[in-house]
């Protein structure tokens, strides 16, 4: 959903940054390294991956797209959960996985922390084959104008904070995005006003009700 951010570090510790993109703050978990490396007031782009449950929404950021897709396929192991994911990538870089998955060795991934040997050895059973593919797919695309495509992503994960459900703010976005000029298409700010302009003062209250 959200693929990716540019935008102003506004705070970055452990393994937390808060980028902020046109006016709004997004709180991105990302390795320990990776936050370290980023200074309060630079610009920063990241990779992202949203991760949806219940009761939360968690964005987690990468300095390149191949650890968004290492992340992603370990993500996707049974027992493997997006913070053991990004544990990994805190220990092993992207080739060091495909090296430890390729050579059958499931002793690196134990000594991350939360990932014991029965899930490092599925992790390995499940990454078999796939992890080649990874290294040879491209990065995801961002406009040349160096605007991130992820703007009405990223107000669409706005209304959805605000009550909306995901669907209906969606369609309204993108009949907004249909309707509107490239440079408030290109504005989180300005898509959002025109969005919560669309959806009306009880949009919320109806969506969250169906």
């Amino acid at each position: 959903m959200i693929s990716s951010l540019r935008g102003i570090v506004l705070s970055a510790s452990g393994g937390t940054a808060v980028i902020e993109v046109g006016g709004v703050g997004f709180a991105v978990q990302l390795t320990p390294d990776h936050a370290l490396s980023l200074r309060v007031g630079d610009e920063a782009f990241v990779f992202t991956s949203l991760i949806v449950r219940e009761d939360a929404l968690q964005l987690f950021g990468f300095a390149d797209s191949e650890q968004l897709q290492v992340f992603e396929l370990l993500n996707g192991v049974s027992g493997v959960g997006p913070k053991s994911a990004i544990g990994v990538l805190a220990v092993l870089s992207p080739d060091q996985v495909a090296d430890a998955v390729a050579a059958d060795d499931d002793a690196p991934f134990r000594k991350v922390s939360g990932i014991g040997p029965k899930t490092a050895k599925l992790i390995v059973v499940s990454l078999t084959g796939k992890l080649a593919a990874a290294r040879r797919a491209p990065a995801r695309a961002v406009k040349a104008t160096g605007t991130p495509s992820a703007v009405p992503d990223s107000v669409i994960v706005a209304l959805v904070g605000l009550g909306w459900p995901e669907k209906i703010a969606a369609e309204a976005v993108s009949d907004v995005v249909a309707e509107t000029d490239e440079s408030a298409r290109d504005s989180v700010q300005a898509l959002l006003r025109l969005s919560l302009a669309r959806l009306g003062p009880a949009g919320a209250a109806s969506g969250a009700a169906r």
